[in-house]
């Protein structure tokens, strides 16, 4: 199968206008006739949703949660990235869109990339339309702050709970629409397989997560909108119910899966404390903004920090990257930590942390500066932590948080199964290998309320030719077969080891061989891990209760199968990549002072892998750069 991009021709600046002037447009009368499903409902799900629905068409949106406002994108922290240059520091969209196709290691395409920055401007006028409370000067301007990777100031933000004030608006268009019985929503409502027809996506399987019941859904189209898999790691920023199912379902009936090793580290979260631990605390990156990260200069330092004098400090970001400092991206200060670390310099209780020390900003601008800028995050560290960071630093650590690989896409946001889309963080399209922070939020919105409601169009002009099928239909019969058939597998083994036991060791195989370095002989060594850790999982996992009920045991095991299968092509990818570039880290592929070293002439591409019986096929997608040429991506 040929991967088509679907790239506009044009100057990069006038693709997607290009593109808009020659899609196709359906009569207002003739999209009522339609039915789209969204499965999701965080910002790229509600804001397809919405705008869906807006535009005339019939809308089924589901979601896990017991409503869409706690979605995961609720969690997101610093701020939203755009190209407005309220400061007039610079910045562009040009500069935008080098800054992020720089900081993914030019491993994304341009057209994708560029099209990001050319509509942020736009989205943060239309969440100011929404009633976002972000940030404003005195003066009524709104204000940006810097975000790693970058040095101009384009971050838009509302104190430290910018994803769930975007969310918040997101929710009340989306809510509009459920009022008008445009949308539809299932809550409580996990996809569990996605039925194609005659080559084409038409309907998911649905299992009700109170009730235990299968249901059956068609439409003229899928769109999914579920995030990332980073839970792979188990210990991630991530909140427990966060999984990779749908996009597995749909990569094992025939969407090609992109770039699955490009998973980031985040370097500000707070660190494990214990092996009982589900799940790690995200301290938003704005933070380094103002905070300064050292450990000691003595190894095994046992000293409080406040006690350690300044003479007696490495700022090890400011003295590795003189350039951008503490605003290194996440990749570079991630790994710049675990060297630190694994050094013998690290604190905390477990030595595994470093600090984050806002003294200096403190002393400069003042508490009450400090207090309007990050007052949440410092209270939510002193409810978990007990320290009051205004008197001593946080201690932070890299922890497992956004996945820059996922279904791969188009230049429509189609996966490679036709009528089945992929939009915000369950598609790889944007970021590269590595993302640049601020930059999620920003994709996500623009997915659902800009790019989707604007390309499906040339899908669903054909579909009004097309007989939609009934869920009688042949295909849905077997789907719903066969997930009965795993359900029943999964709750008859009646083993001796938990869920949690199995996902804990996938976790530890994980972190240590394909998280923030890689080798091969690990990443074999973990392939085979992983294959034993699956065969004991179907042989001695115990899933307690029945399929007829709500039954939490048996949605984490149903995921776990999936993440496990998601680990070994994740490790699959990882080998095949013998370069090092973002937050793919090969240790055979490094520099003298430990840089990573890319390998374009032969890694220039997008892998996309094609299930094949248990087994992964490669396909590449060259990347072809016509208006920037990669260069080493240093920030010193």
């Amino acid at each position: 199968m040929k991967l088509d991009s679907k790239i506009p021709e044009g100057r990069l600046e006038d693709k997607w206008r290009n593109y808009q002037i020659k899609a196709q447009l359906i009569n207002p009368a003739n999209k009522k006739k339609l039915n789209v499903i969204v499965v999701g409902s965080g910002l790229s799900g509600a804001g397809a949703a919405a705008t869906l629905a807006e535009l005339g068409y019939d809308v089924q949106c589901f979601c896990y949660q017991d409503s869409a406002r706690r979605a995961h994108s609720v969690a997101a922290q610093g701020g939203i990235n755009a190209a407005k240059n309220y400061q007039h520091d610079g910045d562009s969209v040009w500069r935008m869109f080098y800054d992020t196709l720089k900081g993914g290691d030019f491993r994304s395409r341009e057209a994708n990339t560029y099209r990001l920055a050319e509509l942020s401007a736009p989205l943060i006028d239309h969440f100011v339309q929404q009633g976002v409370p972000f940030a404003r000067e005195y003066g009524g301007v709104l204000v940006n702050r810097s975000f790693g990777g970058v040095q101009v100031q384009r971050t838009f933000y509302a104190r430290g709970q910018t994803g769930q004030q975007l969310l918040l608006a997101a929710y009340s268009q989306l809510y509009k629409m459920i009022r008008a019985k445009k949308v539809k929503m299932f809550p409580r409502s996990e996809m569990i397989d996605l039925v194609v027809i005659d080559g084409k996506a038409k309907g998911i399987i649905v299992r009700d997560l109170v009730t235990g019941e299968l249901k059956r859904y068609v439409a003229d189209a899928i769109v999914l909108a579920t995030g990332g898999y980073s839970r792979v790691f188990r210990l991630s920023t991530l909140a427990i119910g966060c999984n990779g199912s749908a996009i597995w379902k749909a990569h094992k009936r025939g969407a090609f899966f992109a770039a699955p090793s490009f998973t980031q580290i985040h370097p500000t979260a707070l660190p494990q404390t214990s092996e009982a631990q589900s799940k790690l605390t995200l301290m938003s990156e704005s933070l380094r903004n103002d905070g300064r990260i050292w450990v000691p200069k003595k190894k095994e330092d046992i000293r409080k920090a406040n006690d350690i004098p300044e003479k007696e400090r490495d700022y090890y970001l400011e003295r590795r990257y003189p350039s951008f400092g503490n605003l290194a991206p996440r990749d570079i200060a991630s790994r710049a930590a675990k060297e630190r670390i694994d050094a013998g310099y690290g604190v905390g209780r477990l030595k595994n942390a470093v600090y984050l020390d806002f003294r200096h900003a403190i002393d400069k601008l003042g508490i009450q500066t400090i207090k309007d800028r990050y007052e949440n995050l410092f209270g939510m560290y002193k409810k978990i932590t007990g320290i009051d960071a205004y008197k001593e630093p946080m201690q932070i650590s890299p922890a497992a948080h956004f996945s820059m690989g996922g279904l791969w896409v188009d230049y429509e946001l189609m996966t490679t199964i036709p009528g089945l889309y992929a939009v915000g963080e369950c598609n790889f399209s944007d970021h590269g290998a590595n993302r640049l922070g601020a930059n999620s939020l920003l994709q996500a919105s623009i997915d659902g309320y800009f790019i989707l409601p604007n390309t499906i169009n040339n899908y669903l002009a054909g579909a009004l030719e097309e007989d939609i099928p009934t869920t009688d239909h042949i295909e849905f019969e077997k789907a719903e077969k066969e997930v009965r058939v795993i359900i029943d597998r999964v709750l008859n083994i009646n083993g001796t080891k938990t869920v949690d036991h199995f996902h804990r060791e996938l976790g530890k195989v994980m972190w240590q061989e394909c998280a923030m370095s890689r080798n091969k002989k690990g990443l074999e060594k973990a392939i085979l891990q992983i294959k034993t850790l699956k065969d004991e999982f179907w042989s001695d996992v115990k899933v307690t209760g029945s399929g007829n009920e709500l039954n939490t045991e048996l949605e984490k095991a149903l995921r776990l199968a999936d993440f496990m299968e998601m680990g070994i092509l994740m490790c699959t990818d990882a080998l095949e990549r013998e370069e090092s570039c973002g937050a793919h880290f090969r240790e055979e592929f490094q520099t003298e002072d430990g840089e990573a070293v890319r390998v374009d002439e032969n890694y220039s591409y997008v892998s996309a892998w094609e299930y094949d019986e248990g087994d992964f096929k490669l396909h590449k997608e060259e990347l072809e750069f016509e208006f920037v040429q990669p260069s080493v991506r240093s920030y010193k």
